[in-house]
């Protein structure tokens, strides 16, 4: 690590290498701060997401082990921020049902040992934590906001849900400037192809240029609140400009159909999935949505 010590604004990033980190690094870039970002092996990770940014030469990168609180006081020692933001942390609520242990620990211990370091070391760091609306569960047909109850369904939820009120009890009892923002889905070119949005558009990519024939996806009928990730890390960023720390809610306030993406995405190629595809739901739930073989009468592909 070289050359920390300068006088402008300094940003240090748990998990610079997610989309998030990514975005954040672009948007602090952009307004002057010094970025840092850790990853668990600096040397070894290729940060893709801020090579596909243009930014990778711009941010300076740490290793540090976020389960190892002496690594991390050594890392805030030597950079001394002025913001640290914790975007780390396993973000796949399907896989934390086969990972709950590792989802637990790679969350909220290391929320935990992020808050003490900060505590141990006096530091005057404004700490940004990366909540979820998955602390929230069902709420039915009820809109979340900040006083809704936690009831999380899942082990990432239930991970998500103790590093918000870690967050908390360290702002009330030791006073540090610390806060989570709740953030809805949100998404962009950077999400890793396992998440819905990315199978969804690769596989209408696919299917026009015929590499495939089947899109088999979940229940349709599910309802989200899709955000762009490029805006909600200024949400992130204005969080931590606040007066007062607290803990925020970040969403658009509007919620869709999971068929409302897929029908979206085929028409931005020109195809209405509805005419194009034979359906077949079966007892799970589960649907497989088939392209067609095309007839005289109907071209499927532009």
């Amino acid at each position: 690590m070289a050359n920390f010590r300068q006088k402008q604004k300094r940003s240090l990033i748990i998990g610079v290498s997610g989309q998030d980190g990514a975005f954040l690094s672009q948007f602090l870039l952009e307004h002057g701060y010094q970025v840092i970002g850790t990853s668990r092996d600096a040397n070894a990770s290729s940060f893709s997401n801020l090579q596909k940014l243009g930014i990778r030469e711009r941010v300076e990168t740490a290793t540090m082990s976020v389960t190892d609180i002496h690594n991390i006081k050594d890392v805030i020692s030597t950079t001394e921020p002025d913001e640290i933001y914790n975007l780390s942390g396993q973000s796949s609520v399907a896989l934390s049902f086969a990972q709950p242990t590792e989802t637990f620990t790679s969350t909220a211990d290391a929320t935990l040992n992020l808050l003490e370091a900060l505590r141990s070391l006096r530091s005057n760091a404004k700490f940004y934590n990366a909540a979820s609306s998955e602390c929230f569960g069902d709420t039915g047909a009820h809109p979340a906001d900040e006083s809704t109850p936690f009831r999380p369904k899942s082990p990432y939820g239930v991970a998500k849900s103790a590093s918000f009120w870690q967050v908390a009890n360290y702002r009330e009892s030791y006073g540090l400037f610390a806060c989570s923002g709740i953030s809805f889905n949100h998404d962009s070119f950077l999400r890793p192809e396992r998440f819905v949005t990315r199978k969804i558009i690769n596989a209408v990519c696919d299917i026009v240029a015929k590499r495939r024939a089947v899109l088999d996806i979940g229940n349709i009928e599910i309802e989200r609140d899709w955000g762009w990730a490029p805006e909600y890390v200024i949400a992130m960023w204005k969080i931590l400009q606040a007066p007062v720390p607290d803990d925020f809610v970040i969403a658009t306030g509007e919620s869709h159909k999971l068929s409302d993406f897929i029908s979206d995405a085929f028409s931005s190629v020109g195809l209405d999935w509805k005419t194009i595809s034979s359906i077949a739901k079966t007892w799970t739930g589960r649907l497989k949505l088939r392209r067609a073989e095309p007839t005289r009468e109907r071209l499927l592909v532009p």
